[in-house]
């Protein structure tokens, strides 16, 4: 997880992009219940643990599920492999969905989330520390191309206009511009970027956007309404067993990041030290009253209120938490 929507291009390339198998798939075997396919949002990483472990323990074949897992990547774009009949469920975010729904008329519906808060924040150095959207008026912030519009709405929730913030480009997608002092803050994931800071000495101090009004789900999962229709007793068990992963992975986040480093995790090159640091940062992100990948009515009608501020036109019917009550 690297930056927000910017692991994959704009949904109106979705044309363009090849939809075929993403490489490191992880097939399984038709005898282990009903074939579902899941497509990730990025290359393997801490960032979907859960699943390995659930797959490693055979938790989705306890639940009737043969799972088959597609990696991501740069170039992956979730919502082609299931408009190209590629997987049945995605993690993808809210907003690139519900635009593929609202404007391409894909036949999706959002079924769970992974992240109940997104992961952005404003990552900034004891030094000079930004605690809160206040503390921004004056300074300079790098963002990402891909994450301008939400970090605007953000900035004007909070009584910031366009001349109170001085954004300038984040294009290496880290924390460098705040390492080398060319910026006094930066937005990016609280699940990485304190980690870079603090290998190279500095002390970071953080607060999440979504604490201050960007109210967002992140990796949500997202069905087809084919599958919805076909297999849901399938679907049912997939949320089953990616609650019982994850459950398992961060009963200890230490543990599963040192155990698969030299598997699962190897895509992503990143250190042990790393994906601990991420996969103990995913904990409260996750975590909620209702369980995981819970969407209670509330958070929906916040998602869909902020939706719509940022353009995307969201309705509570985008969204069906009718499967996470069967769990």
């Amino acid at each position: 997880m690297k930056t927000f929507m910017g692991r994959r291009a704009a949904l109106s390339l979705l044309a363009g992009v090849s939809a075929g198998m993403a490489v490191g798939a992880r097939r399984a075997d038709a005898a282990d219940g009903v074939p579902l396919t899941l497509q990730a949002a990025y290359i393997n990483d801490a960032e979907f643990l859960g699943y390995y472990v659930g797959l490693e323990k055979g938790f989705y074949r306890q639940d009737g599920v043969a799972l088959t897992y597609l990696s991501g990547g740069p170039d992956i774009i979730p919502e082609s492999s299931l408009i190209a009949g590629n997987a049945d469920i995605a993690l993808t975010e809210p907003d690139t969905a519900i635009r593929a729904i609202t404007r391409d008329g894909a036949p999706f519906v959002v079924i769970g989330a992974q992240f109940q808060k997104s992961p952005m924040g404003v990552i900034s150095l004891s030094t000079a520390p930004i605690r809160n959207p206040a503390d921004l008026a004056g300074k300079t912030l790098s963002v990402s191309a891909v994450s301008l519009v939400l970090v605007k709405q953000f900035l004007k929730i909070n009584g910031l206009g366009p001349r109170d913030v001085r954004i300038v480009p984040d294009t290496a997608s880290d924390p460098t511009q705040l390492l080398n002092g060319t910026v006094d803050a930066s937005c990016g994931f609280v699940t990485d970027y304190p980690f870079m800071v603090r290998e190279h000495g500095h002390e970071p101090v953080s607060f999440l956007l979504s604490d201050f009004g960007l109210d967002l789900f992140n990796n949500t999962v997202v069905a087809t309404r084919d599958a919805l229709r076909t297999k849901r007793a399938a679907l049912v068990g997939f949320l089953k067993a990616s609650r019982q992963g994850w459950t398992e992975n961060l009963r200890d986040p230490l543990v599963y990041p040192k155990l698969y480093h030299d598997g699962w995790l190897r895509p992503a090159g990143r250190s042990v030290a790393y994906d601990q640091f991420s996969n103990a940062a995913y904990k409260p992100l996750m975590e909620c009253p209702g369980g995981l990948f819970s969407m209670a009515s509330e958070a929906i009608e916040r998602n869909v209120t902020f939706l719509n501020r940022i353009g995307v036109p969201a309705t509570t019917a985008h969204f069906d938490a009718s499967l996470l009550s069967e769990l």
